[in-house]
């Protein structure tokens, strides 16, 4: 019933609505699905405690927890389920694991409890581990989900909120970059925000999903580092997102935080426009996505409803420089989208 994997010991049910799972020393309700990917599922879970009273201070997780902020005030939490069917799945997720705690900053999601178990596969099954990744929930869902449902309606983002939830998301890659040595999110995109929605403020923004995140700066000397680089960026890296040194990588480059700078130039113009500039490109001229990035032709949807400031619209041409070397950091679109906020919020 129950095992242990590297002193983690998990006591698990199948995971459909209505059975238990048991993170360590801390169990939890199954409600429902919210997402899945390749191998990974979401669930959104309440956690179980076992005597009469609610999970308060010094009882079940929040024992467990450092930050009382990361407390949910309701006992719901969300929930990765990951099957690991080979040894290199599994230093995927144990990497992941390592990164994520790292990390401590409000627009960054934190991982509260993890736990990963070893399995017998079965006719049926092929993993042989399954781990299980605990966060806070945001039911608003990504920004990716938000932005697709308004750009279907023909609702836009105010000038203000674009700016405030670009500024969180800046604020939370700063932190990455600022450490040392520095790290890189890379796949920075509108599916990777969750969204809460916050009555008379600006959406809060976080930044998740660190499966991609390793140290930032790469000294590139050979073909053969070129065509690794790439192949990697492939496969980790989100393609209309995808800075153009991560598609075409010269054999002598020093690779750095600006490949973030890249990806997050793209979301800016997501959030406004519900698509990434070159998968606009594309939709407008037809072509290479490769190819529009690589020449930045970034094109600006017309129409009066859709139409933001031209100092945003040149914030977005400025991160998004193919030259890597002429591109901003993230300390520098910090001080600037401070000052934007200043001029057009109201």
């Amino acid at each position: 019933m129950g095992c242990s994997f590297s002193g983690l010991n998990v006591l698990y049910d199948n995971v459909n609505g209505g059975t238990d799972v048991w993170i360590n020393e801390n169990r939890f309700r199954i409600l429902r699905q919210l997402g899945e990917g390749g191998f990974s599922y979401i669930y959104l879970v309440k956690e179980v405690v076992t005597d009469s009273s609610p999970a308060l201070s010094g009882s079940g997780l929040s024992k467990k927890l450092k930050d009382s902020s990361h407390i949910s005030n309701d006992g719901t939490y969300a929930m990765k389920k990951v099957l690991i069917q080979n040894n290199e799945q599994l230093e995927l997720v144990k990497e992941e694991i390592r990164v994520s705690s790292l990390f401590s900053h409000p627009n960054l999601l934190p991982l509260l409890d993890h736990a990963i178990i070893s399995v017998k596969p079965t006719k049926e099954t092929s993993w042989t581990h399954e781990a299980y990744l605990l966060f806070p929930v945001h039911l608003d869902g990504t920004l990716l989900d938000i932005a697709q449902t308004m750009k279907a309606k023909k609702e836009f983002f105010s000038t203000s909120d674009v700016l405030h939830i670009f500024q969180q998301l800046a604020a939370g890659l700063e932190h990455m970059h600022n450490m040392d040595p520095p790290h890189t999110h890379n796949d920075v995109k509108p599916g990777n925000v969750v969204i809460t929605r916050r009555k008379g403020q600006p959406p809060l923004a976080i930044l998740m999903d660190f499966g991609s995140t390793r140290p930032a700066r790469q000294r590139i000397r050979s073909r053969s580092e070129a065509l690794q680089l790439q192949e990697w960026a492939a496969e980790h890296c989100s393609a209309p997102f995808r800075a153009p040194e991560l598609w075409d990588c010269p054999n002598h480059a020093d690779i750095d935080e600006r490949t973030d700078v890249w990806s997050l130039g793209c979301t800016l113009y997501a959030i406004m426009y519900g698509v990434s500039p070159f998968e606009y490109a594309l939709e407008e001229a037809g072509g290479s996505l490769q190819v529009v990035i690589a020449n930045a032709q970034i094109k600006w949807p017309a129409g009066p409803k859709s139409s933001y400031p031209d100092a945003v619209h040149q914030f977005v041409t400025w991160m998004l420089q193919p030259q890597a070397a002429v591109r901003p950091r993230m300390n520098d679109i910090v001080i600037h989208v401070e000052k934007l906020i200043a001029k057009f919020s109201h």
